[in-house]
């Protein structure tokens, strides 16, 4: 299943309204989305589609979960090639009507050809587009889709991307927490052992005691600036992420939540920090999150 952003245009057209009637319409229809928490539609209609406004909501609901989406349908009624002659029937119908008056009203005064002209435009109706709207807005929702799945497919490439890039980031870091947690052992020991050489007086415990809770302090010490774990909870969200991504539909909210405890993660790692290193991979990591999190945001 496709990734979807919840950024698109579509347009769509119909007509004619119905095959085997007098004069035709056309009915254009034109979709627009932007990212939104839920689904905001809003529709502009004509007034002769007004009924139709429940089954358009129900039609683009159908394809569109998420995204502030406004639609627009507009008609047009195209004039018959002999709208400007009134045909025989509609003359010999008014000329039996008009028959009919002066016999039972013998002095009413005759119809000018301007009121017959009036009296056969007014006959005309006009084409219903009921089902020309509902096809063509039916059609923009699928281009609609489609352009969401092609700005999708770009949005889940650059999420990939950051994805390697944070992975790279770990497999810098992993190295180096080793190291740190030993230099910061050694460098709490020394400085332990400054302070108990520059104490007055003779120390009431023993050496070996003294020693032992030095040892035990830098451990603590130690398991405090350990970012082991804050790395592999880290790898595991990536991995989530990629594995959304590969499944597609609509996660769009999955994706930010996973952002956020990833965005966690990297501020630990910083706050934790012993050495200039594992800080600078934290900054970096920030940014990369960051950027996937604005991106994030456009996804259904």
């Amino acid at each position: 299943m496709a990734v979807y952003s919840m950024t698109g245009f579509a347009t769509a057209a119909g007509g004619p309204a119905l095959a085997g009637r007098r004069g035709s319409g056309t009915v254009s229809a034109e979709l627009r989305s932007v990212n939104g928490r839920f689904l905001d539609l809003s529709l502009r209609l004509p007034d002769e589609l007004r009924a139709l406004e429940p089954a358009l909501r129900q039609l683009v609901a159908s394809g569109i979960r998420r995204g502030k989406v406004e639609l627009r349908v507009s008609t047009l009624h195209d004039e018959e090639e002999d709208a400007g002659l009134p045909r025989p029937e509609a003359l010999q119908a008014l000329h039996d009507l008009e028959a009919g008056v002066r016999g039972v009203f013998p002095d009413a005064r005759g119809l000018s050809v301007g009121e017959v002209l009036q009296w056969c435009r007014g006959r005309r109706t006009a084409v219903p587009l009921d089902d020309v709207a509902l096809d063509a807005v039916r059609r923009c929702v699928e281009g609609l889709r489609e352009a969401r799945a092609r700005e999708g497919e770009r949005l889940a490439e650059m999420l990939r991307e950051r994805i390697h890039r944070l992975r790279a980031l770990t497999e810098r870091a992993q190295p180096l927490l080793p190291q740190v947690v030993q230099r910061q052992q050694q460098r709490f020991i020394e400085r332990w052992n400054e302070a108990l050489a520059s104490a007055p007086g003779t120390q009431p415990i023993s050496a070996q005691a003294l020693q032992e809770r030095a040892l035990n302090e830098a451990a603590a010490y130690a398991i405090r600036i350990d970012v082991a774990e804050e790395l592999t909870r880290l790898c595991a969200h990536l991995d989530e992420i990629e594995r959304l991504l590969h499944t597609g539909g609509e996660l769009g909210k999955r994706l930010d939540f996973l952002i956020q405890e990833l965005q966690r993660e990297a501020n630990t790692l910083g706050s934790k920090s012993a050495a200039l290193e594992l800080t600078a991979i934290s900054v970096e990591m920030k940014v990369a999150i960051e950027q996937m999190r604005e991106q994030v945001q456009n996804i259904e």
